[in-house]
């Protein structure tokens, strides 16, 4: 069985991230989002579990002391970390694994898996980026600003990444991000080792 591949998909806060790879492995059996573990409060319509695990600060230090993570980071004073154990299993299981971080845990990602498959989603706009965080209704005004200022911080890192979507039509990003994911099946590499016996075939003297 091949082995999966692994994707870190990065954005700034509001720019459609979620919702694109949501849609992505609903329309994809193949392929999975992690779950991460994360020590910010609960927000309505989640569950533990499946959105993040919730964790108390307690509970991430443990973790990080066991050397858990794949990869951590901060942000908006919040702590977010992915399983490495997980992710190494399920990529062996043969499944692909989406890991939804920011921009320092996707660096992290890179440094010990080269082989990791960047992506970087962006807003057609900072009012457009602006007015989907504000219609979301959970955060007040002045955690608006914070994120928008911080938006400015994270976009600049989309140079960092292999492949850039903008996410102005959903169903045209999405269409794109499933071409991503079509395309890196179809390296010769991966086609290589997921069709080897048909390549043995192809090329022994009984083909002749």
């Amino acid at each position: 069985m091949s082995k999966g591949i692994l994707y870190t998909v990065s954005a700034p806060s509001g720019a459609g991230k979620t919702s694109l790879v949501q849609a992505l492995v609903e329309s994809n059996p193949e392929v999975c989002v992690s779950v991460s573990h994360t020590t910010r409060p609960m927000r309505p319509g989640e569950h533990n579990g499946v959105n993040y695990h919730f964790v108390s600060h307690e509970q991430f230090a443990s973790m990080l002391e066991q050397s858990a993570f794949l990869e951590h980071a901060e942000v908006f004073g919040n702590l977010y970390g992915t399983s490495q154990h997980w992710v190494e299993d399920t990529l062996t299981s043969g499944m692909d694994v989406i890991l939804e971080i920011d921009w320092q845990g996707a660096e992290q990602v890179r440094k010990l898996m080269p082989d990791t498959v960047s992506l970087f989603i962006l807003p057609p706009s900072l009012p457009a980026l602006q007015q989907r965080l504000t219609g979301r209704g959970q955060d007040d005004p002045a955690v608006i600003e914070r994120r928008m200022n911080e938006a400015i911080n994270e976009i600049s890192h989309y140079i960092e990444a292999d492949y850039l979507i903008i996410n102005d039509d959903f169903t045209v990003a999405l269409a794109q991000f499933q071409a991503l994911i079509t395309s890196q099946h179809l390296r010769q590499p991966v086609q290589s080792d997921r069709h080897r016996a048909l390549l043995s075939e192809l090329l022994s003297e009984q083909a002749l």
